[in-house]
């Protein structure tokens, strides 16, 4: 239903089918390893994965860019969700550059990221500003042509293999959101320093670490968007990203209910399938429902977001729905199983701790709440 034309049909298909055949095979040794995989990473460059919000002539999609990312996100979070948020922070991290970047930046930028392959990184978390991004204390400072950056990032995702990152800073002393700025920073500035690389609950397979950033001067051209305007490019973000994690934590519940209904018809209790009991019936509805229910929600935000809509509202409901449901469908899928469930010989376990971390980052639930509500009150005034 969602994939709507043959551009995304032939997509959603290519993809699935490499999930499937290329990407399972591979989740449990990522998973056990915790380390970002390049065999992932260059499939996903091979089949065009990690460019499809860039313009066309780099390599992005024609039209329905943000559907497109989130087909190609749900399918391979089905599998593997921490081989999905690849694509999701390459997205995140780009989407400033793109936005915001002026057109000389960009034309000596994009050429190079496709050819070398090159990963993209967000830089806003710290470690006391997360939800709330407008306790951010890392500083740019105006020094005749350049920026000087000075700060601590952390939780970047793809922090230690990206080669550009959107960095956001303080450029001026206005308290709160107000005086935000987007940065452009590349790899190979002095002062810049990956530091300690996250051991995480789930989604162990994607690159989490900390950025320091030590006095690095950027070119004043390295400005993205405007000055003092970086929180409202920020939130233009999220309505594209915010699907996406709908759809990461979408694919997450259809794995794990897949495999719950195949548990389900093998398993014998009492003399029958465990499928033939009707308890088990009820979370096999119950999950297949709630996925529907999301699938709905995260494709009607990606398309208003696609159609150049206002989607802030239905974006949330996307993430905050479509993440609670695959936290329930897992712990599901780990009850159903039992035992077994609890063991890491079978991916539920996998796919439950991964699951978690759709509640929290990009805005964690609670905060999307908050969100929908203030879009609500907007719409009633």
């Amino acid at each position: 239903m969602f994939a709507n034309t043959e551009e995304l049909r032939i997509l959603r298909d290519t993809v699935r089918r490499a999930a499937r055949e290329r990407i399972a095979p591979l989740a449990p040794s990522i998973d056990a390893a915790g380390e970002f995989n390049r065999e992932v990473e260059t499939l996903c460059w091979d089949l065009g994965l990690l460019t499809l919000i860039f313009p066309p002539e780099h390599g992005g999609a024609e039209r329905d860019q943000g559907t497109a990312l989130c087909l190609a996100v749900e399918e391979i979070a089905r599998h593997c969700a921490a081989s999905a948020l690849l694509l999701i922070i390459q997205a995140v991290g780009s989407f400033p550059i793109l936005h915001g970047g002026r057109p000389e930046v960009l034309q000596r930028l994009l050429p190079r990221m496709v050819e070398n392959r090159e990963l993209a990184a967000y830089l806003v978390t710290e470690p006391s500003a997360g939800s709330d991004v407008g306790a951010l204390r890392t500083t740019a400072v105006r020094d005749g042509n350049e920026f000087v950056l000075t700060g601590t990032k952390c939780f970047a995702t793809n922090g230690g293999v990206a080669s550009v990152y959107s960095c956001l800073a303080r450029t001026s002393a206005a308290e709160g959101r107000d005086g935000l700025s987007f940065f452009l920073v590349e790899r190979d500035r002095p002062g810049l320093k990956v530091g300690k690389v996250e051991k995480k609950l789930g989604q162990r397979g994607s690159n989490t670490t900390e950025v320091i950033l030590d006095e690095v001067r950027v070119p004043a051209a390295n400005l993205l968007g405007q000055e003092g305007k970086g929180f409202l490019l920020a939130m233009k973000d999220f309505d594209m990203s915010r699907p996406a994690i709908g759809a990461q934590a979408l694919g997450i519940a259809e794995g794990a209910l897949a495999e719950m209904v195949q548990y389900a018809k093998q398993r014998k209790t009492f003399g029958k399938a465990l499928c033939e009991h009707q308890m088990i019936q009820q979370i096999l509805a119950d999950g297949a429902t709630l996925i529907e229910a999301s699938r709905g929600l995260v494709y009607r935000a990606a398309r208003l977001f696609d159609d150049g809509q206002r989607n802030t509202k239905l974006a949330s409901m996307a993430k905050v729905f479509a993440s609670d449901a695959a936290m329930k469908i897992t712990t599901d899928a780990v009850q159903v199983f039992g035992g077994y469930g609890y063991m890491q010989e079978y991916p539920v376990e996998r796919m439950f701790r991964d699951a978690k971390l759709t509640q929290i980052f990009e805005g964690a639930n609670q905060i999307q709440r908050l969100v929908i509500a203030r879009e609500i009150l907007k719409e009633t005034t």
